[in-house]
């Protein structure tokens, strides 16, 4: 089956465009493109598609953004939200449902600079992971703002928990911690999805007649969550509930659907700890749900360094890259959005 056209209102470049937002009529004009191109609703579909976007949000796909992942190349995903909507447009009808994460923080979070003061009581910058070694140096600790507002005034409890939270991660050799700048802000302008990915959204919900779900993400202060299916801890050190695993999106979407495709960014993060935990869940669910990566949807962090032109203060692209080496060797499948979906591996 061919792609369809790309609908007349969808211009690449407003990608780049920061306070790019759909217009009020996107879903008349969406229900009106279904009817002139005969595409019909999704509770008819035989096989069912889900697209899953992970934290497609203007802090990271915008070079405004305070956390933009450009990737190496630096416009990374930008482009990739670009492509994103496209293969959205094209394959309008084969799509099913659409399920956007959301990013969603407060300043005063375990991963945020406003969180630690160093040895000194001075601030803290972002950019830096934290070990246990370094709390036990006494390098970091946490502001008494942190103390008053998180753990009620008790310098200790809050010591004792960073601590185990850090001897935590490097059990699960994941992730260290990693002190970001502050990002997606709930009612902030950085949390928004980006125009673009917005009006698609919209968009193909109109002309299919689907649901526009969101899922959550990161609220709780004392753990990161890259993930959308869980936290990276679930439990402090005196064995309180800081998350639980979200099963019934897992079910969701490995139980009720025959394909799920997966985009958004970072690749080198939160689309690795979904994915990783998508993989483990069907292999537990015993899902036949086939698991595909839109590759040229997904970038990695690599932080500029300021002072050196072409150097990175940080950059996870290999990590990103082993990661993706990894999902193919347990089943899933990478593709290219440009690809039509009967060509892909099966």
């Amino acid at each position: 089956m061919p792609h369809l056209p790309l609908p007349p209102h969808f211009d690449p470049a407003d990608a780049n465009r920061w306070g790019y937002r759909p217009s009020d009529d996107v879903m008349d004009r969406g229900r009106s493109w279904a009817a002139e191109h005969g595409v019909r609703t999704s509770a008819g579909d035989e096989g069912r598609l889900h697209l899953l976007v992970v934290d497609a949000q203007r802090d990271f796909c915008h070079p405004q953004g305070s956390l933009f992942v450009g990737g190496r190349c630096g416009t990374g995903a930008t482009d990739d939200c670009a492509r994103l909507c496209a293969f959205v447009y094209r394959n309008l009808d084969r799509i099913t449902d659409i399920t956007c994460t959301l990013d969603s923080h407060q300043p005063l979070q375990i991963f945020m600079p406003g969180f630690w003061e160093d040895s000194h009581g001075g601030p803290v910058g972002a950019h830096r992971l934290v070990s246990a070694e370094d709390l036990h140096r006494g390098e970091l600790r946490p502001t008494d703002q942190a103390v008053a507002e998180l753990a009620d005034g008790n310098r200790q409890w809050l010591d004792k928990q960073v601590l185990d939270y850090c001897e935590q991660l490097a059990s699960a050799g994941r992730y260290e911690l990693y002190i970001w700048p502050p990002h997606c802000l709930v009612g902030g302008d950085g949390h928004a999805l980006l125009g673009v990915v917005q009006e698609a959204r919209l968009f193909h919900a109109a002309a299919r007649g689907s649901g526009v779900p969101i899922a959550i993400k990161g609220l709780h202060p004392l753990t990161e969550n890259y993930s959308v299916f869980a936290p990276e801890v679930l439990t402090g050190h005196d064995g309180s509930e800081l998350g639980v695993r979200d099963v019934a999106l897992l079910e969701k979407l490995l139980g009720g659907n025959d394909v799920l495709v997966v985009a958004g960014e970072a690749g080198s993060h939160c689309v690795r700890s979904s994915v990783e935990d998508l993989i483990v869940g069907k292999e537990q669910l015993g899902s036949s749900c086939r698991i595909y990566i839109l590759r040229d949807c997904v970038s990695a962090v690599a932080v500029p360094d300021p002072a050196c032109d072409g150097a990175f203060l940080q950059d996870f692209t290999a990590e990103m890259e082993d990661a993706l080496s990894t999902f193919v060797e347990r089943g899933a499948f990478l593709v290219d959005s440009t690809t039509p979906i009967e060509d892909w591996p099966r």
